[in-house]
């Protein structure tokens, strides 16, 4: 150490700078509340991604915004028409948040290995991608409006939002490409697996119904009693808590001076505030006979086909009826409308059929080609882009005031009326009102009020409320309801008596499952002692059946699907007989009765792209378990930091 701090004077100072200056950064580090990462992050910040260990200390982490996954969640509940509700838009933000901080961690992991793409590369995808017949038919580009406005509204986004997602998209498929490029696939294992996946066998099959045996399961008395006393705990709240709700309700019609009326300043307001809302872009409407020729078709059949259509044309040309030629030849939907449908804008449909609709004279009759088959098409009318006038709209900016006006004006009486209810009590103000009070029978959580046309959202605020709580409005569906919780029983145990049919039922559940297999188990011994299924199954009361020719996605009655539950019999030769099957809610004994295998040549028909398949599959499941480590790796090392919002309230249908 002497002798390096006896060299020259300049390397030294160049030392003493560097332990000085990362002493300074310890400092910093240390000193400064939240530089670590461990604070929170600002309210409008989803997420904030640190690609380095060191990016904390730097303030160089990536962001994904709170306004970026609210404005995911909401394309998506759009494009899966669902209703804008803010408890569905929370449970939307829990699904993409995570989507979106994953994204910005493979971009951050690609570019730390150099993986870039570059504009050519976007526009090589427009050509060349799903949008390229759209954007750029007949190798022509559409032009930047018709292009910008395509974007705005298939996205939602601007040209330059959507030709970023496109990159990063490219990246990130590089990325996967780059990770699981070591991935292979064996040509024999190609083949056992092709050969394996598309055998086929038909089998008898004996079928025990668990909801037979269960019939037979007959415990005395005394043993239903035993079994209450043993699961006391299971039944200390089978009867839920109840309320008892006294409640006055009115409907529209019983509102004092019914509802008022929007005035002609009203209308004229609404109109100015929602002009984009009347802006008609041009539009076509139509009518066409579809001769529909399946992707892929050899030439063929698309020569029938579009003789087909050349037939057609000429009974047009000659006269024919297009609505009963529609009905008795058409190959779409639109076939029971005469062919009609309706009208279109520019954006919606398919290049040809687009390019054909704005273009063609009104009335003339051509065929166009596209890549659903051959269209006979007509064009009845087109309308270039306008604004509607107030008079066109009025009826409805008018419905909507009404709406409007007679939400407000129900909720304002609903309201005065509680009010008044919490001075003067349930029962003076509905008589000052004459109106009806009335007094349910104890209900669950579950039940219903049968006077309301929707009681829900009452029961929903009567078991979030308490006794003796003030009167509260809620809405009925056609008007409101004032409530008030005047009883509670809590959930309780029920007495034996009464509840003994529930008893027999989870008794019977209870013993079932080991009893469908003692007689399914017993079924197979005996059929293959005896080598006879039919007589085994007459023996224990189980019903014979045959199946179809299945495959290992067939579904068979009583079983499901082959492969998931009894994946076994395709391994069986024919005239063996299987051991005992669990299928849930039956119990299945099954002897094979026929197998057919793919032959040589199906297997080399197939080879290419059933390794394609399984490649793909691999490749899938070899970047899932890259971006599972490098997930766990970004966690251990606190290398994202979330303001995710709580979990609130039922999973997304379909999630």
């Amino acid at each position: 150490m002497i002798r390096f701090l006896q060299r020259d004077s300049r390397v030294v100072k160049a030392f003493f700078v560097v332990i000085i200056g990362l002493a300074s950064v310890s400092m910093v580090v240390y000193l400064i509340p939240g530089l670590t990462g461990q604070g929170a992050t600002s309210a409008d910040v989803y997420a904030v991604i640190y690609p380095h260990w060191y990016s904390r200390f730097v303030s160089s982490g990536l962001t994904v915004t709170q306004v970026e996954v609210d404005k995911l969640a909401r394309q998506q509940m759009q494009r899966q028409h669902y209703p804008d509700s803010p408890m569905l838009l929370n449970l939307f933000e829990q699904r993409v948040g995570p989507q979106l901080v994953q994204k910005q961690i493979l971009l951050a992991e690609a570019e730390k290995l150099g993986i870039q793409a570059t504009n050519d590369d976007v526009n090589k995808f427009l050509h060349k991608g799903q949008f390229g017949e759209f954007l750029f038919p007949n190798g022509q580009f559409i032009g930047q409006d018709r292009y910008t406005a395509f974007i705005a509204n298939q996205f939602n986004l601007s040209v330059t939002e959507f030709e970023d997602e496109i990159r990063q998209d490219i990246v990130i498929q590089r990325l996967q490409s780059l990770i699981t490029a070591g991935v292979t696939v064996g040509d024999q294992e190609v083949r056992d697996n092709f050969r394996k996946s598309n055998i086929k066998i038909k089998f008898d099959y004996a079928v025990i119904s668990a909801d037979d045996l269960g019939k037979t399961i007959n415990p005395s008395d005394d043993e239903l009693r035993a079994f209450f006393k043993t699961n006391a705990a299971r039944y200390a709240t089978a009867i839920p808590e109840e309320r008892q709700i006294t409640y006055f309700a009115f409907t529209p019609d019983q509102m004092p001076g019914g509802v008022p009326q929007p005035t002609q300043q009203e209308i004229q307001q609404y109109f100015n505030a929602h002009q984009s809302d009347y802006e008609v872009p041009e539009q076509a409407r139509s009518r066409h006979i579809l001769i529909k020729v399946a992707a892929g078709a050899d030439a063929k059949t698309d020569a029938a086909a579009k003789a087909k259509a050349e037939a057609i044309l000429k009974q047009l040309q000659g006269g024919a009826n297009f609505a009963d030629l529609a009905k008795k030849n058409s190959d779409d939907g639109s076939k029971d409308q005469g062919g009609e449908l309706g009208f279109y804008r520019r954006g919606a449909t398919v290049p040809e059929f687009e390019k054909a609709l704005f273009s063609q004279k009104i009335g003339e009759i051509q065929i166009v080609k596209s890549q659903f088959g051959y269209h006979i098409l007509q064009v009845e009318e087109r309308q270039p882009a306008h604004s509607e006038s107030i008079n066109e709209v009025l009826p409805t900016i008018q419905a909507t005031l009404i709406r409007q006006k007679a939400a407000e004006a129900e909720a304002s009486y609903a309201q005065s009326l509680s009010t008044e209810a919490i001075k003067n009590g349930l029962e003076k103000t509905a008589v000052a009102h004459h109106l009806q009070l009335v007094t349910t029978p104890l209900v669950n959580n579950l039940g219903v009020i049968a006077g309301l046309p929707d009681g829900s959202q009452m029961i929903s605020k009567a078991f979030l409320s308490r006794q003796g709580d003030p009167p509260q409005p809620v809405s009925t569906g056609e008007g409101y309801a004032i409530f008030q919780v005047t009883g509670v029983a809590a959930a309780h145990a029920p007495n034996f008596d009464d509840w003994k049919s529930h008893v027999l039922d989870d008794y019977r559940d209870q013993q079932l499952p080991m009893l469908l297999g003692q007689k399914t188990t017993e079924l197979a011994n005996k059929a293959k002692a005896e080598n006879d299924l039919a007589k085994a199954a007459k023996e224990v009361g189980a019903t014979l059946k045959t199946s179809d020719l299945v495959g290992a996605s067939g579904q068979v009655p009583d079983l499901g699907q082959v492969e998931q539950v009894a994946p076994q019999l395709f391994d069986l030769s024919v005239g063996n007989i299987s051991g005992p099957i669990n299928a849930q809610r039956t119990g299945v004994v099954a002897k094979l009765v026929d197998k057919q295998e793919p032959t040589a040549d199906d297997i080399a028909k197939n080879f290419d792209q059933y390794k394609d398949q399984i490649l793909e599959k691999r490749r899938s499941e070899a970047f899932s378990v890259f971006m599972g480590g490098v997930m766990d790796d970004y966690k251990k090392n606190k290398r994202i930091k979330t303001n995710a919002k709580p979990q609130q309230g039922p999973q997304i249908p379909g999630a």
